[in-house]
């Protein structure tokens, strides 16, 4: 398993780790199976998007804080709760099939690591390669 150490630099933004994922898999010798990537904090997300265009991590970044917005009072004891939803909504955890030693991605797929309580220091991100 190979785990990612990411250091964020704002409250909320989107970290293109597809190659770091890419590299993971070569590195682990398995040709063909399931890459399972899983970060264990509870107010940031993995996820696949378009890696073409960077102005659509904004556009997502700006549509997630207009469903959980930073300012609304929530019942939740902190100034986080909507980090909590945003990271709910889009979960941690994604699998990706392998084939050749290689993510099984679309031409404009690309893996993501999005913060919404930033900036941190070290957050994680788990890759495991899986044989089938």
């Amino acid at each position: 398993m190979k785990t990612l150490y990411i250091d964020t630099k704002s409250r909320s933004e989107m970290i293109d780790i597809t190659q770091e994922i890419r590299e993971a898999i070569i590195t682990s010798g398995i040709k063909d199976g399931i890459c399972v990537i899983f970060t264990p904090h509870t107010t940031v997300s993995v996820l696949i998007s378009e890696n073409v265009d960077p102005r659509l991590r904004r556009d997502i970044l700006g549509s997630l804080s207009r469903i959980a917005p930073d300012s609304v009072r929530y019942a939740h004891v902190g100034d986080n709760a909507a980090a909590h939803i945003k990271s709910a909504r889009n979960g941690v955890s994604l699998s990706i099939p392998v084939i050749d030693a290689q993510p099984l991605l679309g031409e404009w797929q690309g893996v993501f690591f999005a913060e919404f309580d930033g900036p941190r220091e070290q957050r994680k991100v788990y890759i495991k390669t899986i044989a089938s």
